[in-house]
């Protein structure tokens, strides 16, 4: 008798050779440790079936060999997602249980009376007959993000379509600056998958949240059963545009020109980091020559300064006293995903701190 098979299902695809979204991977077998006096062995009989016609791939072969030795049998592994490790693009799957049918429909109908008291005041289900919302849920997908989670980036394959159940969504633009936020109830995604077109902006997550999410297929399947849902977003498209053209101008009147000696070093790193601007800090007509600092949403991830790099640039610079300054709103997309330097105010008083030592000493001596 073999071993029971377990499906996995790709849920997203970034630019991968070999898979594409719905590709259906099984895959089979036990990994057993086995000890007897002193002899220890393990036993490995993994077997992963790849979809029909789309090749074989060692890297993710080995991503879901792994999964089976992590739970000993295939047959056990929970519901849950797994990311490939990634060459020139990268995957992620879904494990899924092909239940009886009876159960299937049991599970659904307990999942559904869970998210549909949630809805009521979303305005996209309620351009949805309350006798077919039932029906309509089924198909969507629950989704937990983390804070600073890129959800969409733009320029990628639009594939799913979203619904805030809870907490916020950042809308990017090209410079990663926030032009938009959305909260509870609103939606987005729908215009690369209605235009069948690459995302359009980037979006992150402002704070954990809680999605629906629904693939392209069923999307579309929605939309032209439902006429309503056509005129839903014909609305929002046009309260998005007029949204668009009021933030771009204010993003022009952001910038920041001023002079050190009318506002400290710390002051005005203080002032970039409390309004959580996200930009590029330069520094002109210091002692050592032009310091600049990269912020994203008030959080510093880049300092240089007379050859030094990170906190050591950051430190010198508070202990200047005249200079230019201009801030420039927008980072370039390498810089969207860049680390923190540090924890800005420990930073801040560190600096300081060492600042004051250095005066004190210099004052002794």
């Amino acid at each position: 008798m073999g071993f029971p098979k377990i499906s996995f299902r790709v849920c997203e695809s970034r630019h991968c050779p070999l898979f594409r979204y719905g590709d259906v991977f099984q895959i089979s077998g036990i990994a057993i440790c086995m000890a007897s006096q002193d002899a220890h062995s393990f036993i490995n009989t993994s077997m992963v079936h790849s979809p029909p016609n789309r090749g074989n791939c060692k890297i993710l072969n080995g991503d879901l060999t792994k999964i089976i030795i992590e739970y000993e049998r295939a047959d056990q592994i929970p519901d849950c997602m797994i990311s490939c490790s990634g060459c020139t693009g990268s995957i992620r799957l879904e494990h899924f249980r092909t239940a009886a049918k009876e159960d299937e429909q049991a599970s659904t109908e307990g999942n559904v009376g869970s998210i549909l008291r949630q809805l009521n005041d979303f305005g996209f289900f309620r351009h949805i007959d309350q006798g077919n919302l039932g029906n309509v849920i089924k198909y969507f997908k629950q989704r937990a993000c983390k804070k600073n989670e890129i959800i969409l980036r733009k320029g990628d394959p639009g594939d799913h379509f979203y619904v805030i159940v809870s907490g916020q969504v950042d809308i990017l633009n090209d410079t990663g600056i926030p032009i938009a936020t959305l909260s509870r109830g609103e939606v987005f995604g729908e215009m690369s998958l209605i235009c069948d077109e690459n995302v359009g902006a980037t979006v992150q997550t402002r704070s954990d949240c809680q999605l629906l999410t629904i693939d392209h297929k069923h999307f579309k399947s929605l939309v032209g059963k439902y006429p309503a849902l056509q005129t839903y977003f014909t609305r929002l498209l046009a309260r998005r545009l007029a949204d668009s053209n009021r933030v771009r101008g204010d993003d022009y009147a952001s910038g920041m020109i001023g002079k050190l000696e009318e506002i400290p070093p710390e002051a005005l790193f203080q002032t970039l980091n409390i309004n959580s601007k996200t930009g590029i800090l330069t520094i002109t007509q210091l002692l050592k020559g032009t310091a600049r600092f990269s912020f994203r949403q008030g959080a510093l991830i880049k300092a240089s300064y007379a050859g030094n790099k990170g906190e050591t640039a950051f430190f010198d610079v508070l202990r200047e006293k005249s200079g230019r300054f201009k801030f420039t709103p927008g980072l370039p997309p390498e810089d969207f995903d860049a680390p923190e330097i540090g924890y800005f105010m420990k930073l801040l008083m560190e600096g300081l701190q060492r600042a004051d030592e250095e005066r004190a000493a210099a004052a002794t001596s």
